[in-house]
């Protein structure tokens, strides 16, 4: 039993001494058996103890990331990264208020992690912070969940914290603009999955961005009757009264 202890023990051992630091990991990818993971448990609180390796949440560990001004915590996505994948396929990403803080929306800093996905539901805690699940719209993957971030903020633009609108639309238009043409078909594709706010705000982006040609199928799955409050005058967006939004 020692024995079978030892090798566990050493095997992760060496699992940790080749992981880059800054990285997630969980028991599964530690090459063990499940017969495994109870000695297993054990030989990660040894290396707990020993500063070797750090908790991020119920059974999710991380390697930190020592700097010459002292230990560097992973950021939201790496420690959440067991989360996101499964194995090397995304399933869910970050979204809410964490999202838009990073894009440069808001510089409000959130008490909880929203997490998208229409594969599992993400509840869990990262260090103080909760981690809330939301329903993605479509499902996830790691070549439009990008694509996804900037739906996200055009559908929660009318109530993303601090936000200054202008400084909200040029960063938007920046962020559209650096799109493929294929990138932004796609773009288009997924957002007829979101509400008919952020189909619309979205045409207003392409209009601005001389991309209304693109638009024909946005402007096709609205009601030329509705109009959307999302508090954006014609100084800020001129294109905003073709798209009835105000």
């Amino acid at each position: 039993m020692n024995q079978t202890r030892m090798s566990v023990a050493e095997k992760i051992q060496k699992s940790v001494i080749r992981l880059r630091e800054g990285t997630t990991f969980k028991y599964q990818n530690l090459g063990l058996a499940p017969s495994e993971y109870s000695a297993a448990a054990k030989a990660i609180e040894r290396l707990i103890r020993q500063g070797i390796i750090k908790r991020a949440s119920t059974g999710v560990f991380y390697k930190p990331k020592q700097t010459a001004f002292g230990e560097l915590r992973p950021r939201e996505e790496e420690l959440l990264r067991p989360y996101l994948f499964e194995g090397q396929k995304r399933i869910a990403y970050i979204t809410g208020d964490v999202l838009y803080n990073r894009m440069g929306l808001t510089t409000q800093i959130p008490k909880a992690i929203k997490v998208a996905s229409r594969a599992k539901r993400v509840t869990t805690k990262i260090g103080k912070m909760s981690v809330k699940p939301v329903k993605s719209y479509v499902d996830v993957t790691n070549e439009n969940y990008r694509l996804l971030e900037i739906l996200d903020a055009l559908k929660d633009f009318k109530t993303i914290p601090d936000l200054d609108k202008r400084s909200a639309i040029i960063q938007l238009k920046r962020m559209i603009k650096t799109l493929s043409a294929s990138e932004r078909s796609q773009l288009i594709k997924y957002a007829r999955k979101y509400p008919p706010r952020t189909r619309a705000l979205l045409g207003a982006l392409l209009t601005a961005l001389k991309k209304s040609k693109e638009t024909s199928t946005l402007r096709e799955s609205l009601n030329p009757l509705s109009s959307y409050e999302l508090g954006i005058d014609s100084t800020i967006l001129p294109s905003v009264t073709q798209w009835n939004i105000d």
